[in-house]
């Protein structure tokens, strides 16, 4: 078996100060990771990437800093399993669909999961024909009111997901952030 901690929007250090410990753990403890953007800063990069290790994807959010030099869409292919990821931007849930398919359709040749961060909200859904997933905010960065990550464990094909709030593992995760 294989595991993928995905995260997304920490933004530390203008919303949070750190990443939780709890976060720090799965991501330290997966197989591989990826962010699906807005670091916010290079030390919070740095984190990340130390606590990855090699086996790390990252893209740029709207909110991180040229110098980081990231890719806007990144694919990337863990055992057996193609994915995409974006960071999303968009004013309405529908323009955000849209543009994250879009950026995914341009990549994808075959069966495949977008990742996508900037809403801050806990996503694991079909769209357009696509399994797409988004962390929400490792750091409970606002508007989200509580840090969340979700696990892609892959083992002979098959893909679970789990979602975490505050380290406690969820089954149903609409309300998360709290409206």
């Amino acid at each position: 078996m294989v595991e993928i901690a995905i995260v997304s929007d920490t933004h530390v250090p203008s919303r949070a100060d750190r990443i939780p410990e709890w976060v720090a753990d799965r991501v330290r403890d997966a197989d591989y990771t990826v962010h699906a953007g807005d670091f916010d800063s290079p030390a919070a990069y740095e984190t990340v990437a130390d606590l990855a290790g090699e086996n790390f994807t990252a893209v740029a959010g709207n909110m991180d800093p040229g110098s980081l030099d990231l890719p806007k869409v990144a694919t990337v292919e863990v055992s057996g399993t193609t994915f995409v990821v974006t960071h999303g931007t968009a004013a309405t849930e529908e323009e955000y669909e849209a543009t994250v398919a879009e950026a995914v359709s341009e990549e994808l040749t075959g069966p495949g999961i977008a990742v996508a961060g900037h809403t801050h909200a806990l996503v694991d859904d079909d769209i357009e024909g696509i399994r797409f997933l988004n962390p929400g905010s490792a750091t409970g960065a606002d508007p989200a009111n509580v840090a969340t990550m979700l696990t892609v464990e892959i083992l002979e094909g098959d893909v679970s997901v789990e979602a975490y709030v505050e380290d406690e593992r969820v089954e149903e995760f609409e309300e998360y952030p709290e409206r």
